[in-house]
Parts: C-alpha cells; sequence; structure tokens
C-alpha cells in the first residue's frame, strides 16, 4: 500500500541521520509504498541541508539496490530543488569516485574498485538528468585545477592526495560532462 511517508528533516540533521532517512526511502521505494509525490517530497526535504545531502548520496550512491542505477522522474526533481547544494556534491562524487577507483585498483582490491565505478557512473547518469547549470560551472573549475593544480578546487585535490594519474582520469570524466 502506497503511503505519503512525509516526514521533516530537522535543521541540524547529522550526515548518520541523512544515512539512516535515506535508508528509509530507498527501502520504501523498493517495496512500492511510495507514491511518486512522496518520494519528491522526502528527498527534496531530505537534499535541503548539506548533511542531508551528503547522507542521500553517500547512502544512494553505493546502494546495492539497482534503484539509483536509473534515477525516477521524482528523485531528480528532488535533487533540482536544492541546486547549489546538489550540484558541489555531483561533481565532486564524480571526481572522488573516479580517484578512489584507481586507488583501489592499486591496492588489488577489485570489489572496491567496482563499486567506485559504479558510484561514479550512477553520478554521471544523475548529472545527465538533472541538467544543472551549476554542476557545469563547478565541473569546469574542478577541471581547471585537475589540469593546472591551481585554482579554486586545489584544496580539494590536495585534501584528498590525488596524483597525476588520479587527477588525469577526474579530468577524463569532468571533460565527459561537459561536452
Amino acid at each position: 500500500m502506497m503511503s505519503e511517508f512525509a516526514f521533516t528533516v530537522p535543521e541540524t540533521v547529522t550526515f548518520e541521520e541523512a544515512i539512516a532517512l535515506t535508508q528509509s526511502i530507498l527501502d520504501k521505494m523498493q517495496a512500492g509504498e511510495l507514491s511518486p509525490d512522496a518520494i519528491a517530497a522526502a528527498i527534496s526535504e531530505l537534499v535541503k541541508t548539506e548533511n542531508g545531502a551528503r547522507g542521500f548520496f553517500v547512502n544512494y550512491l553505493t546502494s546495492e539496490s539497482t534503484i539509483a542505477d536509473n534515477p525516477s522522474q521524482e528523485v531528480v526533481q528532488a535533487l533540482q530543488s536544492n541546486p547549489d547544494t546538489v550540484s558541489e556534491l555531483l561533481v565532486k562524487n564524480l571526481a572522488m569516485s573516479a580517484g578512489m577507483a584507481i586507488t583501489h585498483r592499486r591496492n588489488d582490491n577489485h570489489q572496491m574498485a567496482e563499486g567506485s565505478d559504479r558510484v561514479r557512473s550512477r553520478t554521471a547518469r544523475i548529472i545527465e538528468l538533472v541538467k544543472l547549470p551549476q554542476v557545469y560551472q563547478l565541473a569546469q573549475s574542478l577541471l581547471e585545477s585537475a589540469i593546472t593544480g591551481e585554482g579554486e578546487y586545489k584544496p580539494f585535490l590536495a585534501k584528498w592526495g590525488y596524483d597525476a594519474e588520479q587527477r588525469q582520469v577526474i579530468s577524463e570524466q569532468l571533460q565527459q560532462i561537459l561536452n
């Protein structure tokens, strides 16, 4: 039976609480217990805060479920409701998953590498569907930093310690979404 599953996300939602809320939403989506409007409302509410959006993406993009492979129109609409936070996280998730896939392959952890590849492809698919201008602006900035080692995303790249090979792969992924 479909429910309207209304909930409010506290402004002070923690990252961990957001992960748990996302799991609840995904479980109900998979069971067919949420109407399209309830899905859109729940995810929109979640991505209003940075912790909420981060928790949503961590759970949604890494989910073992195939539900994230083809985001529904309701999910896309919900993500479009907070373009600034969502755009930043999409661009960073694309870069981080591309970079981490290399790290995992270097460590002969092919299962983790496949997980990073899945996150990267899911993120690229969401970027394609949400069509947010901010995504392309941020992707261009990150691309410039990945190529030059300077610019707005220099601290982000340094924080994660991406080497030349990883920055190259990140650049290639960003160029794909920019084309």
